[in-house]
């Protein structure tokens, strides 16, 4: 485990390598599972104020989800996920030729919305678990990535790497680059001497 700051992060992520196969997945983490994706709690005013902007790339049924029940639920443990269709995916979830995307993101990648996606669906396969005095940082294995763990064979790109992008909206430039250093100093030691 790397310790920076208040936070842990699993030695998974410069372990395991992993890359998107969008076109064997079709988007399945925006299907599958028994909750939404989880919202920090200033995501959900961020929807609120920029559901006009998204709502014209939703499906019908999003959009009447997202009428019914808000712009958020709530998981077992309590927590604020995205809302589903009737169990299903997730409200924001659109689809085109099989596969499933984000709503929100496609208005933000037409410059609709400055809010790109609840993070924690930027970090995936990476969840975060708020302890009382840190934050971890971990890799979530899903049957549903699978493709990505073998794609991940041509491509060789450790997860860290991955969701650089990610990891520096969470966490800030200055956090990434400490992981840098630390992941750097540990992959100059020999593999008897890890912690």
């Amino acid at each position: 485990m790397i310790i920076i700051g208040n936070t842990t992060v699993s030695n998974d992520l410069y372990l395991v390598s992993f890359c998107c196969h969008l076109e064997k997945c079709l988007g399945a983490c925006c299907v599958a599972g028994d909750a939404g994706a989880p919202l920090e709690e200033e995501e959900i005013s961020l929807l609120e104020d920029e559901l006009d902007r998204i709502t014209p790339y939703m499906t019908a049924r999003g959009i009447q989800t997202v009428k019914d029940l808000g712009v958020f639920d709530y998981d077992v443990h309590g927590k604020f996920v995205t809302p589903l269709v009737n169990g299903g995916e997730c409200a924001f979830a659109i689809f085109n030729e099989g596969k499933a995307y984000c709503a929100i993101e496609k208005a933000y990648f037409d410059h609709k919305t400055p809010f790109r996606k609840p993070v924690s669906c930027h970090l995936y396969p990476v969840r975060i678990k708020i302890h009382e005095n840190f934050e971890a940082v971990n890799y979530e294995k899903w049957h549903v990535c699978k493709p990505a763990l073998k794609k991940r064979n041509r491509d060789g790109v450790p997860l860290y790497q991955f969701l650089k992008e990610a990891l520096v909206r969470k966490y800030g430039t200055e956090w990434y680059q400490s992981l840098e250093q630390e992941i750097a100093s540990r992959q100059s030691v020999p593999d008897g001497n890890r912690s």
